[in-house]
């Protein structure tokens, strides 16, 4: 049994939702977001609040229903509440830049690095920051880790990109050693 599938979530004011065969539906304030669910867990709208109930009793069905519910829920709380995630850039010479749809990083390669900013997300760049938002936690997560992935920091000197709340350990560089000859 699912804990988290068990529960039944509330629906905020201003938003609907609706479950088209094996969609699910969510609209709000902010947006609309839509996913597409398996058969093996049936999803009913009821007055304001969403259930989920496997259809099947299958270890597999079991695992989804609480997937599924965690799923919905972001979506219930990303189109009243955008998902917002932060990034520093830490080294010499680093920095970000967004032109239009892409963001351009200097990360001490030869080459600038582009990525296209998916639809749906805003990226805002003010000195060493980065920040991603979007009502979608999946697509803003997936996003940020692919920024963090162009140059992870390293441990001797920090330098790379890092989350705002992320702790790197510091490991000691080479010692000096005289040597006595």
């Amino acid at each position: 049994m699912s804990r988290i599938g068990k529960q039944e979530l509330a629906i905020p004011s201003g938003t609907t939702v609706r479950v088209e065969e094996n969609r699910v539906i969510v609209n709000g304030p902010k947006g609309e977001l839509a996913r597409t669910l398996r058969p093996d867990v049936a999803v009913s709208v009821g007055g304001d609040v969403v259930t989920l109930t496997p259809t099947k009793k299958t270890k597999f069905a079991n695992a989804l229903w609480g997937t599924y519910a965690s799923h919905i829920a972001n979506m219930l709380s990303g189109v009243n509440a955008p998902y917002e995630k932060v990034l520093i850039i830490e080294g010499v010479g680093f920095k970000a830049v967004v032109h239009g749809s892409e963001l351009v990083l200097s990360l001490g390669f030869s080459h600038p690095v582009k990525l296209t900013i998916p639809e749906g997300i805003a990226v805002a760049v003010e000195k060493e920051r980065i920040t991603i938002t979007g009502i979608d936690k999946e697509l803003v997560g997936h996003f940020t880790a692919k920024i963090r992935a162009q140059k992870k920091p390293e441990p001797f000197k920090g330098k790379g990109i890092r989350y705002e709340n992320e702790v790197i350990r510091r490991k000691a560089g080479k010692k000096a050693v005289s040597s006595a000859a």
